[in-house]
């Protein structure tokens, strides 16, 4: 088994890293460079920053918050929120991002996935997919876009096998049911999404106790562990969940 990565999650919003429950009911979470800075220090594997409010206020990634976070850090950073062409991928990489997530464009044009993975290779390329339960897809699952706002009708898990298709290298699935609620990953949606792909899936949505992590990769099939509310307000440390999932017989780096 390959070891579990733990990636924290800055969601960014006017220059401020912020955290909601269910995508909404945001409040403050400090300083992107700051908190950035002191994950890799805690032992972060990776990071991921995603400008939650891209899509919905039509415009792009804010290129100055990849260029000044990238600046403190060595660690792998997949940046995300906006980002709807080439030119936008281009532009993040060149800001200093080591990946790049994709959401609604994806959706809108699935193309573009196929495109970017044959430019930059499939391991800079990561599709998110955000989920909603709905019994009339044949998954349970509806895919939803624009910040979690609008259900295309679509099967969730479907579109995830889809985008392994296309060329993504990994999948990063997050329930809306559990975003933020510090509840626990929603198993059986990142379950469901692990067994349909063969690439690294990220659990995410909802982690608040050293047990959740765990069942993310026991339960979930997870690879790589993000979470954001227990890391921004010091609920848990980064060596506190490595040190736990170590002792529960997973390898960590």
């Amino acid at each position: 088994m390959e070891p579990i990565k733990i990636m924290p999650c800055l969601d960014m919003k006017e220059g401020r890293v912020v955290k909601g429950i269910n995508f909404v009911n945001i409040r403050d979470a400090g300083d992107p460079v700051e908190n950035a800075a002191f994950y890799e220090k805690e032992g972060a594997d990776e990071l991921a920053m995603l400008d939650i409010a891209a899509t919905l206020e039509n415009r792009k990634t804010r290129l100055e918050w990849v260029k000044s976070v990238s600046s403190v850090i060595q660690i792998p950073l997949t940046v995300g929120g906006g980002i709807s062409s080439m030119e936008d991928i281009e532009l993040v990489f060149k800001a200093g991002a080591s990946r790049v997530s994709m959401n609604s464009a994806a959706v809108q044009n699935p193309d573009l996935v196929r495109q970017a993975a044959r430019t930059y290779g499939s391991q800079k390329i990561t599709v998110a997919i955000d989920g909603k339960r709905n019994p009339q897809m044949p998954s349970g699952f509806e895919l939803v876009v624009s910040g979690g706002t609008r259900p295309v009708g679509k099967d969730a898990v479907q579109w995830a096998g889809q985008c392994q298709d296309l060329g993504a290298g990994v999948i990063l699935p997050t329930s809306m049911d559990g975003d933020g609620t510090r509840a626990g990953y929603d198993l059986e949606f990142t379950r469901a999404i692990s067994d349909a792909v063969s690439l690294p899936v990220i659990a995410s949505g909802g982690a608040g106790e050293l047990e959740h992590f765990y069942e993310g990769v026991v339960r979930g099939g997870a690879q790589i562990l993000l979470a954001a509310s227990v890391f921004h307000y010091r609920t848990l440390s980064i060596r506190q969940v490595k040190e736990y999932l170590k002792s529960r017989g997973l390898p960590v780096l």
